[in-house]
């Protein structure tokens, strides 16, 4: 890889610039993944970005992370054009692609609200140039001017894109978020009142206005629209469970990283599925389920 961006100076100098892309593709890849909702999406968008790389001139790049990040931020941004058509005809609920990591082994265990599952679903309500502006600049730090490159606007017009968005995204964020101690707690305490069927226990975990969203992908059985209130959300988790049992299965589940915070992965004889909970003010405000198998490829199960 090397090789191919070798521009000034022979073998060395592109093992150098090989080396500082490397220590930026965990930063490349949570903006690219910030706008398309989508790991596979992501990765490719990097990859992309460092061919430019290989094709530019880098002694006239004076800030390398910030080039690259405006590269990988126009690339996901025209990916997110056709991702948006294909999602249009997605069978039932759309959610985003799960980063899933084991527990405890995270880069930096705490709470990364750059991919969130909460603010992934609330960009989803976004247009593209909306949330392509939100998070460059506001979760990336990239200066307005070099958004409105990405975007194709100008520097105002980018910081008013910037600003309708910051206005959903605050909306639609918890207000009292859970610290990592606080979404531990409640984790093993849901996962535990599910594998029982504990209908109190649940209904006192959720907030009385949550949201349960399940995406299949229409490959496995998911709820087809999302589900109101605790007492739904109750019902259905507990239906679930007793299922299980009259079929004399025992899902087994796990404590993961997903996308930032604790959440679960769950197996049973069929299918996998990774949960995902939104935590306002101690109750929990949103249960995502991802259950499509092409969201999850590379997840194996292990006892927990």
């Amino acid at each position: 890889m090397g090789d191919e961006c070798d521009t000034s100076g022979g073998r060395g100098a592109g093992a150098d610039l090989a080396a500082r892309f490397e220590s930026l593709r965990p930063h490349l890849t949570r903006v690219a993944y910030g706008i398309l909702g989508s790991i596979a999406e992501a990765e490719d968008a990097v990859q992309e970005a460092w061919l430019r790389l290989g094709r530019t001139d880098t002694a006239a790049i004076e800030d390398l992370r910030a080039w690259l990040t405006t590269v990988v931020g126009r690339i996901a941004l025209d990916a997110l054009g056709s991702a948006r058509r294909r999602r249009e005809s997605y069978v039932g609920e759309w959610l985003p692609e799960p980063l899933v990591e084991e527990y405890g082994e995270e880069e930096n265990p705490t709470l990364d609200e750059s991919v969130s599952t909460a603010l992934l679903v609330v960009l989803e309500r976004l247009s593209p140039a909306e949330r392509t502006a939100f998070l460059l600049h506001d979760v990336f730090d990239l200066p307005f001017e070099k958004v409105a490159a990405v975007v194709g606007r100008s520097p105002a017009a980018v910081r008013q894109l910037a600003s309708r968005a910051r206005g959903h995204v605050e909306a639609g964020k918890p207000r009292f978020p859970a610290d990592r101690g606080e979404e531990e707690r409640i984790v093993a305490a849901f996962a535990t009142a599910w594998q029982e069927g504990d209908h109190e226990a649940l209904l006192g975990l959720l907030d009385p206005d949550a949201i349960m969203r399940s995406d299949g992908g229409g490959r496995v059985p998911s709820a087809g629209k999302a589900l109101l209130g605790a007492e739904r959300i109750a019902r259905a988790l507990v239906a679930f469970a007793r299922s299980a049992d009259r079929r004399g299965e025992e899902p087994r589940g796990r404590v993961a990283s997903v996308n930032g915070a604790p959440g679960l992965v769950v197996h049973d004889r069929y299918s996998t599925s990774v949960v995902s909970l939104t935590i306002d003010a101690g109750r929990i405000a949103a249960v995502d389920i991802v259950r499509n198998p092409e969201k999850l490829r590379g997840l194996t199960e292990e006892p927990g």
